[in-house]
């Protein structure tokens, strides 16, 4: 009664069975029933129930694209096998790279396709059923591990579902209606592995009813399944890594928010944290328990702000919660800031980076203050310049920079972030300090044309849409551009996450130690009392020189990957020095990138720090919700009862 359903009320025969205590649907809170249940339908079609899932199964076998409601929203969904399928989606949606995540009949299926560990069984198979990403079987491993009489030694996945990447998302059906589509006796034949992507146009929030899907899907598809089951809060799908043998979240939604944790904090309040501007979740606080969202989605886009508003509502009245104080960044342009603002409780700022950190303590119920490691693509710092690659000295009360990569300038705004070529082009410029020798070295990398480095060169000069900036993720950016891996990126890390798979295909292949044949020839780091620069601009500038040489760009990519882990490593060793802190806490979306978070790790362990990272809260800024909550219960057992 406290749900969706209760708009569907039970029929005699299903009454009789929910109220008689010797029935087996006795108090059972589902209704499935023909009669008194939810029903599907085809929207602008006449077809309900059973006729309208055949009509969908036949859409899809014959190559069509089908927006189908689910639990928490629409999918677009199309045969995972059929190249002309799956390309034609990518054609619809303006998704030219970004991988799509799939649907398997069954987890022998997901096998046949993947390498599972029983750890990402049972995870696969559990209740949640999250999209997994999971590395995809080679031929090679294909031939050595299957039965001769298994002929299944290639994919059957469409290439076009995720080029140029190793890993595919998975997961298996957790809807009824996802199960139909598979299996049902209608005699069509129908594929094992489905797309089942987002239904929203970009930028956009999932869709959840009708009005939305006719409005925002129609075109991207051939036909609309619906039920008539009204969606409250918008869920999409969880994703989640692995690491080490354990889960590494990624995005945390369905089957886990908002689902709360625990930690041993003696904090007593209400509070609400807004979250970040990208991948936005917020989060309330209420004493020591952290109850994070639902995926929200990006803020650049009005729709996903008018989301974010009814959900935190929803919320709200759910948990019959109100804040005393509402957390947010410190950006003073950011929607999420802005709220926050209309939300008419007190408010409290938060830096990015800081509640990056705040996050990796507090999942980790860490107490102690921390070094803070906090690398992703940008934020805004508490000089007014780009943060992104920063060592922080860091409690719940407050932090101190102590150290961050060398800053570069960020030319072009908004493009620099999917154009790494701009991010490459400035720093070349920057170490050469001379056009005619940086030009010399652009070209031969076949970065950009002649005209456009003198655009560059003349915006660096004059400071024109330029700021200095620390970003690590546009660091990766730049050095995948300068490899010839990614020029730019069509989708969020596109060009990292290359560089990254690049690095990792040399790291296993090879047969002799790296360190031989490629080491940096600079300091990794400069030291003052109370500050380090990690020298990245010289690392740059050695890819750079041995690129021109000829040098192999995989082994590049893993020298940057593990230099980069060793300045890291070196910074933290000057900040325990300078502090007596012995703790590092790894955050922020470029620790996404399982390589770099590894070689940082190892490398931290074997100079005797504890380090502690993200399990199932993601280190991108879908986490930050959780570091500010926790920035704004502390104020309010500490900070605010001493005013």
């Amino acid at each position: 009664e406290r749900t969706s359903m209760k708009e569907f009320p039970m029929c005699p025969d299903c009454a009789e069975e929910y109220e008689d205590e010797t029935t087996r649907r006795y108090d059972a809170q589902p209704v499935c029933c023909n009669k008194c249940g939810p029903e599907v339908y085809l929207i602008g079609r006449s077809e309900r129930g059973r006729d309208a899932i055949t009509y969908t199964r036949q859409v899809i076998h014959d190559g069509g694209i089908v927006a189908i409601k689910g639990i928490g929203g629409f999918h677009l969904c199309c045969d995972a096998t059929n190249e002309e399928a799956v390309s034609r989606l990518r054609t619809l949606k303006c998704r030219p790279a970004k991988p799509f995540a799939i649907m398997a009949k069954d987890e022998t299926v997901v096998k046949r396709e993947c390498i599972v560990t029983p750890e990402q069984e049972a995870i696969l198979t559990g209740h949640q059923k999250p999209i997994l990403l999971l590395d995809r079987r080679s031929k090679e491993h294909r031939k050595e591990n299957q039965p001769q009489s298994e002929n299944i030694s290639e994919t059957r996945l469409a290439p076009s579902v995720a080029p140029g990447n190793p890993k595919v998302g998975v997961m298996l059906p957790y809807a009824p209606v996802q199960l139909l589509i598979f299996q049902y006796d209608d005699g069509i034949e129908m594929p094992d592995l489905l797309v089942m992507t987002s239904g929203n146009t970009s930028g956009a929030p999932i869709c959840r009813d009708d009005e939305e899907a006719v409005a925002e899907l129609y075109h991207l598809c051939d036909a609309i399944l619906s039920h008539d089951r009204k969606i409250r809060i918008r869920a999409d799908d969880t994703v989640m890594d692995f690491y080490k043998n354990e889960p590494y979240m990624i995005r945390r939604s369905r089957g886990y928010a908002p689902l709360p944790f625990m930690t041993s904090m003696d904090w007593k309040g209400q509070v609400l944290a807004v979250g970040g501007e990208l991948k936005n979740t917020f989060c309330i606080g209420v004493d020591s328990r952290f109850y994070p969202s639902p995926y929200v989605g990006d803020l650049e886009d009005l729709r996903t702000v008018k989301a974010l508003q009814e959900t935190i509502h929803r919320f709200r009245t759910l948990l019959e919660v109100e804040p005393k104080v509402v957390v947010c960044d410190l950006h003073p342009k950011y929607n999420s800031t802005v709220v926050a603002e209309k939300l008419g409780y007190p408010m409290l700022q938060v830096q990015h980076h800081y509640a990056h950190v705040l996050s990796c303590m507090t999942e980790n119920d860490c107490q102690e203050p921390v070094i803070g490691v906090s690398f992703d693509g940008t934020g805004y710092g508490t000089d007014g310049t780009i943060w992104g690659g920063e060592i922080l000295l860091a409690d719940y009360q407050d932090f101190t920079r102590f150290g961050s990569i060398t800053p570069f300038l960020q030319i072009g705004g908004d493009a620099s972030a999917k154009e790494g070529w701009r991010i490459a082009v400035s720093m070349i410029y920057g170490f050469t300090k001379d056009r005619e020798k940086a030009w010399e070295i652009i070209e031969k990398l076949g970065l950009c044309s002649e005209q456009e480095s003198k655009v560059q060169f003349t915006m660096a000069d004059r400071k024109i849409n330029a700021v200095m900036s620390t970003s690590a993720g546009r660091l990766f950016d730049a050095v995948s551009a300068i490899l010839g891996i990614r020029r730019q990126s069509s989708f969020e890390g596109e060009a990292s996450t290359a560089l990254q798979f690049a690095a990792e295909a040399f790291e296993q292949k090879q047969t002799s130690d790296l360190s031989e044949r490629h080491n940096i020839r600079q300091e990794l780091i400069f030291e003052s009392e109370e500050h380090c620069i990690l020298n990245t601009e010289a690392l740059v500038q050695q890819i750079v020189e041995a690129k021109l040489q000829g040098a192999d760009r995989g082994a590049l990519a893993y020298l940057f990957h593990r230099t980069l882990a060793e300045q890291i490593v070196a910074a933290c060793k000057a900040a325990r020095e300078h502090s007596g802190r012995a703790k590092v806490a790894l955050s922020g979306g470029v620790f996404q990138n399982r390589l770099l978070l590894r070689l940082t790790e190892e490398g931290l362990e074997q100079e005797g720090f504890e380090v502690l990272r993200h399990h199932m809260i993601p280190p991108n800024d879908g986490g930050i919700a959780i570091g500010q909550a926790a920035y704004g219960l502390y104020y309010l057992q500490n900070v605010k009862k001493e005013i």
